[in-house]
């Protein structure tokens, strides 16, 4: 009961992930197409919703030496500073791998990076929760670790990971079949989904909260969303230049207001409390709202932020906000800054995801020529995955090529191979020709499991050829397996062949 508890977590996750707090839904991008969370999602019942609690719990330690360390976390964590509360947690351990604290710590560091949302430490939260249950079999939260850790998995799967993905559908598939075995069919033990290619997400922003004492004052400012813009803009202004304690909230509030006023100073106040405001939130927010003004300066400032910026999260909002500027200028800036030696990594996973939400020919062009020129396969992964969601029959026939050229590496090639069945662009009959002539063993696995997640008749014939006829019987159960969850009315004739032979 528990793993299909879990199973139905991690599908839940997989098919409805919220928008960010603060963020505007991005255009829906076709996540992997894992049938078994389509097929037996309904027949679990109604969605299941999990929610871990956001607190740890107070110290209980008082006399370890890492009980101060730990109230650092804890209060970090409470506060939703999820990036300092990782660090403390991660801290812990390695100053005090002795302290009572330390069984725990993983999960606690692990639900604090999930809050984050980025994709990479999405996947270095699931780590860190199996190295608990490896190490600390007995802490008092590896029941909640399971539970983060389908959760975990199905955000990855929302977000593109193709591994995620598969992983649930094979849980999926293994804990509630379709229908009840058919009489006189050997049941087959399910495989193990085949290993697939990683993508990423966009990352989520963090939610504020003001204190109760500042509502008559916002009350106030908000009332200059009906004066015009010459009237209330120089008022925000000297809100936005105020810098005392009790100024926080409403600085906030002024920051969103400012981004409402069509006015030739709105792109410069944006800019302004992006670069000099001491609130980590209201310059976030200063960024994100930037997205949504339309203007050449305000993209001209956004480039000027993410070329400028130090901390992560704001060069994180600041290649979301260009990714919502609906101009050639916004995307040759994402584009220029891709190319930059000093951009992290996860900044450049970032921008190939945005670029790959605009169904725009140039964009296409430039993330096949990007992927030429770059030697890092994680990138090199990121690109195939944003160009499979643009659907254009270019790019279909691009990763194709991928996917059949023998010079790259087996997880490229495996990861254009999936990226390329979900893609209704790809004819079946395209995907079926690679089977045979293919020699890794390990590739053939994965074709199955492709095929296994097309709708058309065509996948089930090769999948009862490859049962037939497949010399490796590793294989051959594979498809028998996949074979058991089609709806397809042919196949229960052929298992009754295969179990008269």
């Amino acid at each position: 009961m528990k793993r299909l508890t879990v199973a139905v977590l991690g599908l839940s996750a997989f098919a409805v992930a919220p928008p960010a707090a603060g963020q505007a839904a991005p255009r829906p991008s076709r996540a992997p197409t894992a049938r078994s969370a389509e097929v037996y999602g309904p027949q679990l019942g109604a969605t299941v919703v999990w929610s871990p609690s956001p607190e740890a719990p107070a110290p209980w330690l008082q006399q370890d030496p890492a009980d101060s360390l730990y109230r650092l976390a804890r209060g970090a964590l409470s506060a939703g500073n999820y990036r300092t509360a990782a660090r403390h947690f991660r801290s812990l351990r390695d100053r005090y791998p002795r302290s009572g604290y330390v069984a725990d710590s993983y999960y606690w560091e692990a639900f604090a990076l999930s809050k984050t949302g980025s994709g990479d430490r999405l996947k270095q939260a699931v780590g860190l929760l199996d190295l608990q249950a490896e190490r600390h079999p007995d802490a008092r939260t590896r029941r909640d670790a399971g539970e983060l850790r389908a959760r975990i998995r199905g955000q990855l799967a929302q977000q593109g990971d193709a591994e995620a993905a598969e992983e649930i559908a094979g849980m999926a598939a293994e804990l509630a079949p379709p229908s009840p075995p058919r009489r006189g069919v050997v049941p087959v033990r399910p495989p193990r989904p085949p290993r697939a290619p990683r993508a990423f997400g966009p990352v989520r922003a963090r939610r504020s909260e003001c204190d109760s004492e500042d509502d008559e004052r916002l009350v106030a400012l908000s009332a200059l969303m009906q004066m015009r813009s010459e009237q209330a803009v120089p008022i925000l202004k000297r809100v936005l230049e105020r810098r005392d304690e009790g100024s926080v909230c409403l600085r906030r509030k002024a920051v969103f207001i400012v981004s409402q006023k069509r006015s030739a100073e709105t792109a410069r106040i944006l800019l302004q409390s992006a670069r000099s405001d001491p609130d980590p939130e209201v310059r976030e927010q200063a960024v994100f709202w930037l997205s949504q003004v339309n203007t050449p300066e305000a993209t001209a400032a956004l480039d000027s932020i993410l070329q400028h910026a130090t901390a992560p999260e704001l060069q994180e909002k600041a290649v979301f906000a260009l990714s919502q500027q609906r101009s050639e200028a916004a995307s040759r800036a994402l584009r220029d800054h891709l190319e930059r030696t000093t951009t992290p990594d996860d900044i450049k996973e970032n921008i190939i995801f945005w670029l790959g939400q605009r169904r725009s020919e140039d964009n296409a062009q430039y993330l096949r020529a990007f992927y030429a020129r770059t030697t890092n396969p994680e990138l090199k992964k990121k690109v195939i995955f944003s160009l499979s969601q643009m659907n254009l029959e270019e790019n279909a026939r691009w990763i194709m090529a991928i996917a059949l050229d023998e010079s790259a590496s087996v997880e490229v090639r495996k990861n254009a191979l999936f990226w390329a069945g979900q893609m209704r662009a790809v004819d079946i009959e395209d995907l079926t020709s690679l089977y045979d002539p293919m020699t890794d063993l390990e590739v053939r696995e994965h074709l199955i499991f492709i095929y296994s997640q097309r709708r058309e008749s065509a996948a089930v014939d090769k999948l009862m050829d490859i049962a037939r006829n497949e010399t490796d019987q590793g294989l051959r159960r594979k498809a028998i397996f996949w074979l058991a969850q089609s709806n397809d009315p042919r196949v229960a004739e052929f298992l009754m062949e295969i179990i008269n032979r």
